[in-house]
């Protein structure tokens, strides 16, 4: 990936959003040419020259003390994930290691999958940057049916799914936050490893086949994805909303574990329960002994 190009259009798409009346600043004159703020204006809120901060928005991030990072993303009111990328772009950009950048070795340990078996009542998975799922329990298996669909096996790609199979925009009914969640996520990890070859494949993959995913990747959109709420429509058991929280593995760098839960005694719950039941008896007509892996 271009690094320097993608600094540059990142500054350049959060410097649009900002107002000078956002930003604290007299609105001079009546005809602005641009949408959002100056590139002088953000020199003056970040506290350094007009030519310094040309040079920073054309891409040159590399020689940038986290001082002067800091003061760009507090002018341009950057949010978490943003200033988490920012710095991601000028570690790629000076050949080091971005922060949880580094792969995890070899495949998920057994003990994880140990882990997320134990976990009956919660569809989990665990997938890395590049939105592979990598290990799945029974359940999550279950809510991610149509990702299997023609006997697919792990790994099992989110993305390539949502943008490419037919089937993508009716598992996830809340198409629009759903597409804006999975190509941030994806800019993120691009800003994170923007060395990975696998990584860049996807990208141009759904870049080329996909007009929404070319649309939304042009926006240089980024988030953290920790916890909150995701619809979906199964095929089985309908409309399903559930609560989810993502976790980070310490241990197995850029690897996250996701479990899906609901409140008892809602709607929700009881679709789980429904869920559950249709997984068992998938397993029985699968092979004829209930509770086996679907």
């Amino acid at each position: 990936m271009d690094t320097a190009h993608d600094i540059r259009d990142f500054l350049t798409t959060r410097r649009a959003k900002i107002t000078p009346q956002q930003a604290g600043l007299p609105a001079f004159g009546g005809n602005r040419r641009v949408p959002g703020l100056r590139r002088e204006e953000v020199a003056l809120l970040a506290g350094v020259s007009i030519d310094y901060y040309v040079r920073l928005e054309r891409g040159h991030l590399a020689g940038a003390s986290e001082e002067v990072l800091d003061a760009v993303a507090d002018a341009l009111q950057l949010d978490d994930a943003e200033r988490s990328h920012l710095y991601d772009l000028a570690a790629a950009q000076r050949n080091r290691p971005a922060r949880r950048s580094r792969k995890p070795r070899g495949p998920v340990p057994a003990s994880i999958q140990r882990v997320l078996d134990s976990m009956t009542d919660s569809p989990a998975f665990v997938r890395n940057g590049r939105l592979d799922i990598l290990a799945i329990n029974r359940l999550g298996r279950a809510l991610y049916a149509p990702l299997f669909a023609g006997a697919a096996t792990l790994p099992v790609n989110i993305a390539r799914f949502q943008f490419l199979d037919p089937a993508g925009p009716d598992f996830f009914p809340d198409w629009t936050a759903s597409v804006n969640t999975t190509v941030s996520l994806l800019r993120t990890e691009a800003g994170r490893a923007p060395h990975d070859s696998e990584l860049t494949s996807l990208i141009g993959e759904l870049v080329t086949r996909s007009d929404e995913f070319r649309s939304a990747w042009a926006k240089h959109n980024v988030r953290l994805h920790h916890t909150g709420s995701k619809p979906f429509h199964h095929p089985e058991i309908g409309d399903i909303l559930l609560d989810f929280d993502a976790m980070a593995l310490p241990a197995q760098p850029g690897l996250t574990l996701t479990a899906y839960s609901a409140e008892p005694g809602t709607p929700a719950h009881d679709g789980l329960r429904l869920l559950s039941a249709w997984a068992a008896t998938e397993d029985a007509t699968a092979d004829g002994t209930p509770g086996t892996r679907i």
